[in-house]
């Protein structure tokens, strides 16, 4: 067990956030943390980690347990370069490595009477650089960091990033210090589908324990086996991922209000004969033992039914006319930078499309492009379009809640306006709050209500779940689909795009690619594309009937069979490198034989360094 909380019972201000907590988290277990915005689950997670104590219960936590965490503002601040503050973390590794070398040289040069105490030295070195894989630092950074998106990046200085890069780079920090216990706090946030999948796969093949916080289900199902879900201050726990912990969900509550009925009738049945017969002395014996067993019976709670999900509704007037937003040809610029070149877009009524593609490529900025007309960009006659802003830039901060949204559609009744408010969400001890005193997912929840006033029947959709907790995010799904209109959105919730889109735009290397067809049939077509260029240049060249020089041809024949060759040397020299370090631990007394040993792997190494260096230059 890593750690475990009995009956934890934490709040401020005297009242609880948490309440009567109990649960336990165990070795390598890979855990998803569930609970709707506002619950607690930070304040569950600093607790966790020490950062807050409980006023009652007890937390255990197993001695000397390593934990890595990632908050959700959680940066990482250094002035260091990007390699730079990856190799810290392994500080150790070169400190071990250093040591051998020189209890090498030392060796080399020792007396007979010293070369014992030199020789066990050398076994405990090689054994613990070993276990750690010290030498293959560099390959697990930089592994790290081209899947997280820093390809090319390893030397700019940390502190000239932005926030959502140096969030990025505390993730890598963690992947590479491997902690026993891994807590991610809305890990997701700040990286695009491509990184996403990435991580996906990395963490699967890692070891230890993970608890994770996030509201992207598709991560959920790949990473968790078992749901702990927040929800009215307790802590309910579920064995399966999150779809299975909403069947599993369901079920228990189906299944207790079964059980409270049944006994609530049972209940009837015997107060009603108590009622009817322990006045008559025939029998008043029969009925007092009914009543004997109902005092001794242990009443059932009602079970609360699950709190309702916000509910969202997009209607509109008239239908625009069949080409919605029309732009032959335009360049894509962010300030001085060109993000499309001669690109073209065409959005047909009805269809709800997404654009996808790696962070900044410029997804949100075709968004915004193409929602105004101008020279460039067409919009058909009726086209009304409803915006909705990741930044929820069109609400004034300083504006009670109310009139963020009265203020809109003045044409409503009070009573009409706190309805539509209270439908997102947004309840009665909310209207008076200014809106910059909302949480992020009621902020949200407040910019879709305004969107679904605007009554547009093209919606443009720019990361609109960002912030929402997870009911919301699948209510806002089941509106979005019931929506005959248009759409046109920007999202990196992979499930949310699957469940809507039938049109894909993909932005890549500067350029629009479009996939007529849902969000899985888009991934196989990608897939088959990946396949395709992993196949040999040779037949490439015989599909495509493209043409390279004889010379060309051969060099890049050359290329790949040397590094079939380093591949097959690099296989080679682990396993002589693990056979040496075997006979090293076996001849630790004979100092010749140690001698003779630690040459070879110091040969080995140089080897294999250089090899390591060749290998880099040819992929």
């Amino acid at each position: 067990m890593l750690f475990s909380l009995e009956n934890v019972t934490f709040g401020y201000l005297g009242v609880p956030t948490v309440e009567n907590v109990s649960f336990a988290l165990h070795e390598n277990e890979r855990v998803g943390l569930l609970g709707g915005n506002g619950e607690g689950k930070t304040t569950l997670l600093k607790l966790i980690l020490g950062e807050l104590t409980p006023d009652s219960g007890k937390i255990s936590v197993k001695n000397g347990l390593r934990i890595g965490y990632l908050a959700q503002s959680g940066g990482f601040e250094s002035d260091s370069t990007v390699y730079g503050a990856m190799k810290e973390v392994f500080a150790e590794d070169d400190r071990l490595i250093s040591r051998l070398e020189e209890v090498q040289q030392t060796f080399s040069v020792a007396s007979e009477s010293e070369r014992p105490a030199l020789s066990a030295q050398l076994e405990s070195l090689t054994k613990r650089i070993a276990a750690r894989d010290s030498y293959h630092v560099d390959v697990r950074i930089r592994t790290v960091l081209g899947g997280m998106g820093f390809e090319g990046m390893q030397n700019q200085v940390v502190s000239t990033m932005s926030g959502g890069e140096k969030t990025r780079l505390q993730l890598c920090r963690l992947l590479l210090e491997d902690p026993e216990l891994l807590i991610l706090d809305e890990p997701t946030n700040h990286l695009d589908v491509k990184t996403l999948f990435w991580l996906e796969d990395y963490l699967l093949t890692l070891k230890g324990a993970l608890l994770v916080v996030s509201h992207d289900r598709y991560f959920l199902d790949r990473l968790t086996s078992r749901t702990l879900e927040l929800e009215s201050k307790r802590v309910t726990s579920y064995k399966g991922n999150y779809s299975k912990y909403k069947v599993l969900k369901e079920e228990r509550y189906k299944e207790e209000l079964r059980a409270y009925e049944k006994q609530q009738e049972e209940i009837a049945k015997l107060q009603g004969y108590v009622d009817r017969n322990l006045v008559r002395a025939t029998t008043a014996k029969s009925a007092l033992s009914r009543v004997n067993k109902l005092e001794r019976m242990e009443t059932l709670e009602k079970p609360t039914p699950p709190p309702a999900p916000p509910r969202f509704r997009f209607i509109y007037d008239e239908k625009p006319y069949e080409t919605v937003v029309f732009a032959p040809r335009f360049d894509l610029y962010a300030e001085d930078k060109l993000l499309l070149k001669d690109a073209s877009f065409t959005l047909m009524r009805g269809e709800k499309c997404a654009l996808v593609g790696d962070n900044g490529t410029g997804k949100s900025t075709l968004l915004k492009f193409l929602k105004k007309e101008s020279s460039f960009v067409q919009h058909a006659k009726f086209v009304k379009i409803g915006y909705y802003d990741q930044e929820n830039a069109d609400l004034d901060p300083e504006e009670r809640v109310l009139d963020a949204f009265w203020g809109k559609y003045s044409h409503l009744s009070q009573t009409e306006a706190r309805g539509i408010l209270a439908q997102a969400g947004l309840f009665a001890e909310d209207m008076e709050k200014k809106v910059k005193e909302l949480s992020g997912g009621l902020r949200a929840k407040l910019s879709l209500a305004v969107l679904e006033g605007r009554r547009g029947n093209t919606l443009f959709l720019d990361e609109p779940t960002n912030h929402l907790d997870l009911p919301a995010r699948e209510s806002l799904e089941d509106a979005l689909k019931a929506f005959d209109g248009t759409l046109l959105f920007v999202s990196h919730d992979r499930r949310f795009i699957e469940a809507i889109a039938d049109k894909i735009v993909l932005i890549e290397n500067g350029a629009l690619h479009t996939f007529a067809g849902n969000y899985a049939a888009f991934l196989e077509q990608r897939k088959k594309a990946d396949a395709e260029r992993a196949v040999p240049a040779a037949k490439k060249e015989e599909k495509s009937g493209s043409y390279r020089s004889r010379e060309e041809r051969a060099k890049e024949t050359r290329t790949k069979l040397r590094v079939k060759e380093i591949e097959t040397r690099l296989e080679t020299l682990e396993t002589e490198e693990s056979t040496l370090n075997a006979a090293l631990a076996e001849n630790a007394a004979d100092y010749k034989k140690v001698r003779e040993i630690t040459e070879k792997l110091d040969a080995l190494h140089a080897e294999s360094d250089a090899l390591y260096a060749e290998y880099e230059t040819l992929i």
